[in-house]
């Protein structure tokens, strides 16, 4: 099957901005969008093939076809992974996400093992990311009571280029005026814990899910906020993040890049970064920043063309974990 570009499902929530549909020119009939789930199937948000000979199927569609996908993943009883692209005008709230075997159990869902990469942001802009020293469980629940959380939340400054990666269990937000690319797996159960008082645009609270968050929070310090990207043979290229549901690669390309089809797994590879093209011997696509191309485990050869950065994400060698 050849590469094709994808057409996201847009989301709006009371924290998002207008750089999805400024800067990367998200269709979607409002200004406010805070998440572009570019690679979905879940039901929550498809995703839909948006150039080629396939063009408007859903991607949920077409995975079907076995060789579409590659060997890794099919040892997944389920579709490993998601990605989005997230702006934030305001902070997200104070949140966390379960583990498989409670998302399974308590949601019919699959947990939520994620990682970040920091496109652009405003000066001084943050996140939260885990605890600043190990607390009880007691403690947990009489700081959300009391509304004193935040004294004992990990503040981290990001930057352009910053990566992060959120194991299930680690409690965290984004903070305001960051825009980020999120490789996570695929599934839509968060609990949230704190939301700064604020009222939804039906003028209520929002639902916040205290009690199951408190079973599945880590109360132990965050120390492995920033995984240490590793060099791969290709100079231009760096491994970001590495788990069973994805892998990440950052790719720099300035001079044409010819590439096989991986039978082992499928790529997504989403365009952070200037623009290029992708040529066959039969199609040539042309994209830009913001662009999210999937690429099968069948494809035929290609070229990337172009001055662009690119996240390359795909399934890795489960037998590695």
């Amino acid at each position: 099957m050849e590469p094709f570009l994808l057409k996201p499902a847009c989301k709006t929530s009371i924290w998002g901005g207008t750089k999805l549909k400024k800067r990367f020119h998200k269709d979607y009939p409002g200004d406010i969008i805070s998440e572009s789930w570019e690679l979905s199937v879940h039901p929550a948000g498809l995703s839909l093939a948006d150039s080629g000979s396939f063009c408007g199927a859903s991607l949920a569609e077409l995975i079907k076809t076995p060789s579409v996908l590659g060997r890794f993943v099919k040892e997944y009883s389920v579709f490993p992974l998601m990605i989005k692209w997230i702006d934030s005008q305001r902070p997200l709230s104070i949140q966390v996400h379960p583990d498989n075997d409670y998302a399974l159990e308590h949601e019919n869902d699959m947990g939520k093992t994620e990682m970040w990469y920091i496109i652009d942001c405003d000066p001084g802009a943050y996140l939260y990311y885990g605890f600043s020293h190990e607390i009880t469980q007691e403690e947990f629940a009489s700081r959300i009571r009391d509304n004193s959380l935040l004294e004992v939340v990990k503040k981290v400054p990001v930057k352009k280029g910053d990566v992060f990666f959120i194991p299930s269990g680690t409690l965290h937000a984004i903070g305001p005026g960051i825009l980020l690319a999120e490789v996570q797996q695929s599934s839509n159960v968060t609990y949230r814990i704190y939301d700064y008082g604020r009222l939804d645009t039906d003028g209520k609270p929002r639902q916040l899910h205290v009690e199951k968050a408190i079973e599945v929070t880590r109360l132990a310090p965050a120390d492995d906020v920033i995984p240490v990207p590793v060099p791969l043979a290709n100079p231009h290229d760096t491994l970001l993040a590495s788990c069973p549901y994805f892998a990440v690669v950052r790719q720099r390309i300035d001079t044409p890049r010819h590439n096989s089809g991986d039978c082992s797994s499928f790529h997504a590879l989403m365009c952070v970064e200037g623009s290029g093209t992708l040529e066959t011997e039969t199609q040539k696509l042309s994209f830009s920043a913001g662009a999210t191309i999937f690429v099968p485990a069948d494809s035929p050869d290609f070229t990337l063309s172009g001055s662009m950065t690119l996240l390359d994400v795909f399934v890795p060698d489960p037998a590695l974990f």
